[in-house]
């Protein structure tokens, strides 16, 4: 996953206010506060943009950080990257609990989808082929024989158009970007919304929109690795996880769906009710030898949902931080953080090893253009697609 090198620079910020923004220094967008509350608000509730670093085609990156009551995010415009998360503890200290890299050159070289937009289809696609209404089409194979996270250049490897909003108490940041038709053998034009939003309450929601010109496949998710004792602070197989979920799909040695929706019970993926991530990882199952470790998608109990719906619940023992994960999605990939190999250093200069983060990513099902039975990913010209995904954070 090695594409262009890029530069990284931090020393250039600009804090977004209404009188910068009047006076054309900030990106296009409405601005909501200043640091010290200029425009009404409170301190906590501003945008600052920060140049992050310059890609090898001169394109810039910037990073961009809000805040909201005790909750402060940190996202990239390369690959809509969530760069930072830091929420309270118990206690009231706040700490990082998203993986990631202080430097752009990192995430260009490195990066395995850390804090990533993913798209245009999230997960695996058997051979990096599917067909749509009698025609084929091919992808590019980046992962054995088949397709992962839409290519080798997929959603999370462009840089988006970033604005801040401010809606009544909340604050957020829209990412735009149009795909063209063909890009990594997707038919049809794209044209993509994210909006990354943060509540006073403390919950972080992801919202998607996107529409096409052409029938195509969509399947968008986040891919923030997560460690709610604190990044780069070590195993996260202690912490406790709970999924409503009672069957999975199990996968191929590929890791791509056989078809099954099989039961959970008598499994090491039996979360239905919390238990440590980590309690039954070393189980001699197959299909816990052919992910080393958990990388599987779960077939949520509720289905797919208009409204988001509580199917997660993650609780650390140490800091008390508790995330729960409402979802519109049918299914979320459980990963344990199994390909993690200790070459590379995160934010906290700690080196990340195997099981050091996990990800939550709610989606439809891999595979789905290939398997008739999983709920369609098919998006057509008029129908808008739109998902979302609320994480919401307490402590005990």
């Amino acid at each position: 996953m090695t594409h262009q090198k890029s530069t990284s620079s931090t020393s250039r910020r600009t804090v977004i206010t209404a009188a910068a923004a009047a006076a054309g220094v900030a990106a296009a967008g409405p601005a909501y506060a200043s640091p010290g509350g200029a425009s009404g608000t409170s301190g906590r509730e501003r945008a600052v943009k920060e140049h992050f670093g310059t890609l090898a085609d001169g394109t810039k990156v910037d990073r961009w950080t809000i805040e909201n009551g005790r909750t402060r995010l940190s996202v990239l415009s390369y690959g809509g990257v969530v760069q930072s998360l830091e929420i309270p503890d118990r206690h009231g200290r706040r700490a990082n609990v998203s993986l990631g890299f202080t430097d752009l050159d990192a995430y260009v070289a490195s990066s395995p989808y850390f804090g990533a937009l993913i798209g245009r289809y999230g997960n695996r696609i058997a051979r990096g082929a599917f067909s749509l209404d009698g025609k084929a089409y091919q992808l590019p194979v980046n992962d054995g024989p088949n397709s992962l996270h839409g290519g080798d250049k997929g959603f999370d490897k462009r840089v988006w158009s970033v604005e801040p909003f401010r809606k009544g108490a909340d604050v957020g940041l829209t990412l735009r970007r149009v795909s063209p038709d063909g890009e990594m053998g997707y038919p049809g034009q794209l044209t993509v919304r994210v909006d990354y939003t943060l509540t006073p309450a403390g919950d972080f929601r992801i919202d998607y929109e996107a529409t096409t010109d052409k029938a195509t496949v969509v399947n968008l998710t986040n891919h923030t690795y997560y460690n709610l004792a604190g990044e780069g602070s070590g195993s996260i197989y202690d912490h406790r996880l709970q999924i409503a979920a009672s069957r999975y799909t199990p996968v191929d040695k590929t890791l791509i769906p056989t078809g099954e929706l099989a039961k959970v019970a008598g499994t090491p993926f039996d979360f239905r009710r919390a238990k440590e991530i980590g309690r039954d990882i070393r189980d001699a199952h197959q299909q816990v030898l052919y992910g080393q470790g958990l990388d599987h998608n779960f077939a949520l109990d509720k289905g797919l949902t208009r409204r988001p719906e509580h199917i997660v619940t993650v609780t650390e023992p140490e800091s008390g931080r508790v995330m729960k994960i409402a979802t519109t999605e049918p299914g979320v990939q459980l990963y344990s953080g199994n390909f993690l190999t200790g070459t590379f250093a995160g934010t906290s200069g700690q080196v990340y090893r195997q099981g050091d983060g996990f990800c939550l990513e709610t989606q439809h099902f891999p595979d789905s253009p290939n398997q008739p039975a999983f709920p369609s990913t098919v998006l057509r010209p008029g129908a808008t697609y739109r998902s979302t995904t609320v994480h919401s954070f307490s402590t005990r």
